[in-house]
């Protein structure tokens, strides 16, 4: 095991940020060579005087950026370079031995055989140049013609000149902000909130608020406590599928949310990415608000995430502003992918994946709910993860770390904490990674053996 114990003392921001700060700058630097063993989770903790959950989240975060590795059962590993030589998939997920619930992937890609012929297809066409030259920010009209058509399955209705095609929804909410806003703007958003959200909120310098929430998502006295306080800029909200409490906001109290952010110059960032899985869903909250109310959705929980297709729908005073901050970034979301996505939603391949992708989803939490009883989970049906409640005393980051310990990765209650407090004790399971019901069978039964146990202390420990 190597000896290293990163200096912190003149790093800001969070410990655990620091932690993967330094990492990267001592592998940079050579001080960490490849194939290095980083100390034991609690080791570290040590060195450092913080908590084992910190560096968890610190090596997590290592993780993601590509750093590190974790092999279960032997620990931490600095990465060869070598280490993304790999066919297609994600290096984070292809460790053999772990079971990973902690990304919220689609369940069931079955999608291979529609997406080849699509593709045959499309290479077949006399017209295939057009697709591949500078078009239009906004995307072709046939584009945002299928936006249309895909936001109005979910219930809202929306003229073909309000859509912007993006290169996803996250990119959509990056330059929404980064048009509309400015540095010191105040956000608002759930309690518990996306994780990137608050990572573009940080690149962008606008302060976050978290909102209370009760088992109806976003609690309106608080939206408006908080207006008449502090002048917020925006409210982001997830409210269909919230993630990760997978609640769902009621009719009455969209409404209600609706008319609080007309009452105060609110604009709200409606993100629905999840909005199209319930066969029956309330109306977004755009359609309550419409000059009030940029709605994102796409088609990479529905379809598959490589298609990379978003839309943008926003009043056009709002959109005007928008679409040159696509221009600045991407110039225009890929026509080649927006072409596939226009023709699965327009022939009808785009239900039939959905309905598919429902079916498997409910097998899948049906058999969450048998292993995992009595524990009450917050889950919906049609939803690609639960928010599993933890009995007293776990704390989600050290149940979180004891799974790893056994080679099921999920995440912990405080990757989405909107801003500093303490977590509540949940931890949220995706059902879509795991590839086989026999692989995810396996993973939800170590998540019961372990809730059936008492917290200890941690022993040696790969990632989160």
């Amino acid at each position: 095991m190597t000896s290293w114990t990163p200096d912190l003392t003149r790093r800001s921001g969070p410990r655990y940020r620091a932690l993967a700060d330094a990492l990267a700058d001592d592998v940079a630097g050579g001080r960490l060579a490849a194939g290095a063993r980083l100390p034991t989770h609690r080791d570290m903790a040590a060195s450092l005087g913080v908590t084992v959950g910190t560096v968890s989240r610190g090596y997590a975060e290592a993780q993601r950026r590509g750093l590190i590795s974790g092999e279960v059962g032997r620990g931490t590993f600095v990465r060869r370079a070598d280490d993304d030589r790999i066919e297609f998939g994600m290096p984070a997920i292809r460790e053999a031995s772990l079971i990973d619930l902690s990304l919220n992937f689609p369940i069931s890609e079955t999608e291979d055989r529609e997406v080849a012929r699509a593709l045959l297809d499309l290479s077949r066409r006399k017209d295939l140049a057009g697709l591949l030259s500078y078009l239009p920010h906004a995307g072709l009209p046939a584009h945002r013609d299928a936006g249309a058509a895909w936001a109005a399955r979910a219930g809202f209705e929306a003229r073909p000149d309000q859509i912007l095609i993006t290169n996803g929804a996250q990119q959509a909410l990056s330059i929404a902000l980064a048009a509309l806003a400015a540095p010191g703007d105040l956000v608002l958003t759930e309690a518990l909130t996306y994780p990137l959200f608050r990572t573009l909120a940080g690149l962008l310098h606008l302060k976050i608020q978290g909102l209370p929430m009760d088992d109806q998502g976003l609690k309106p006295e608080a939206f408006e406590a908080a207006c008449r306080a502090g002048a917020p800029r925006f409210l982001y909200c997830i409210p269909t599928i919230q993630n990760p409490t997978v609640s769902i906001m009621p009719e009455a109290r969209r409404r209600r949310i609706a008319a609080i952010a007309q009452a105060h110059g609110v604009t709200i960032l409606e993100d629905d990415i999840y909005g199209i899985l319930p066969e029956e869903r309330p109306a977004p909250i755009a359609l309550h608000a419409p000059d009030h109310v940029i709605y994102v959705t796409s088609l990479s929980k529905t379809l598959t995430p490589g298609l990379r297709i978003g839309y943008l729908l926003a009043p056009r005073r709002l959109l005007d502003r928008i679409v040159p901050a696509m221009g600045a970034t991407t110039w225009m979301a890929s026509p080649l992918m927006a072409e596939l996505a226009t023709r699965f939603i327009g022939d009808g391949t785009a239900d039939l994946i959905l309905k598919r992708r429902r079916k498997e989803t409910a097998a899948r939490l049906e058999m969450a709910a048998r292993i995992l009883r009595p524990a009450r989970a917050g889950a919906h049906p049609h939803s690609y993860h639960f928010w599993l409640p933890l009995p007293e005393p776990w704390k989600s980051d050290e149940f979180a770390s004891r799974l790893r310990e056994r080679g099921v990765a999920v995440t912990p209650a405080e990757a989405f904490l909107a801003a500093a407090g303490k977590p509540p004790a949940a931890i949220r399971i995706c059902l879509g990674a795991a590839r086989t019901r026999d692989q995810l069978e396996r993973g939800l039964r170590i998540i019961a053996d372990t809730l059936a146990g008492a917290p200890g202390p941690p022993g040696e420990a790969a990632i989160i």
